[in-house]
């Protein structure tokens, strides 16, 4: 399954896409979408957020979408050109038909790294070590949206029922495992 992770942002987006085959990953392809926030009107940003994503669905044929849902943090404003940037880049999956998923920043850093309050750095150093990617993405918001892509694989393939011992669970998910 190739899932196309979104780090929605009105100034970076961060994107990636993930290929899973039974619990392990190869990176397709990752970036962001850089628009100059100062000399651009907001709309013409959100044009460029959805062609480029448009773009991306084009070369690489995801079968799903995932996008790391919005919290209020510094202001409204803030908070409502981002949820615009989101809608655009929403829209492009849309386009194309593909399910799309929305999960909290709390649920994918908990889903990589095993604790729904890790860092950047921590998130970034997983997302890396689980894809094995030798570079070092200039910006979070690409290791973000890979962590986002990697969240939805884990949970599309959890097991449908509950495990008895670590034991079981480790058999089960065998991707979850550093070696």
């Amino acid at each position: 399954m190739k899932i196309l992770g979104v780090d929605p942002g009105s100034v970076i987006c961060g994107y990636g896409v993930v290929e899973s085959h039974s619990g392990k990953f190869s990176v397709v392809e990752y970036g962001v979408v850089r628009v100059r926030k100062k000399s651009i009107e907001l709309p013409v940003r959100l044009k460029e957020i959805y062609l480029r994503i448009t773009e991306v669905i084009k070369r690489t044929c995801p079968d799903a979408a995932v996008f790391e849902s919005l919290f209020f943090s510094k202001n409204v404003q803030s908070l409502v050109k981002l949820s615009h940037a989101r809608a655009a880049a929403v829209l492009a999956a849309a386009m194309y038909d593909l399910p799309i998923t929305e999960y909290s920043p709390r649920e994918i850093k908990k889903s990589v790294t095993g604790n729904g309050n890790a860092s950047k750095e921590q998130v970034q150093y997983m997302v890396k070590t689980l894809l094995k990617i030798d570079e070092t993405p200039e910006f979070f918001d690409v290791t973000d949206a890979l962590a986002a892509a990697v969240c939805h694989s884990f949970r599309a393939n959890m097991p449908r029922k509950a495990t008895n011992s670590w034991s079981d669970y480790i058999k089960q998910n065998p991707a979850k495992v550093i070696r």
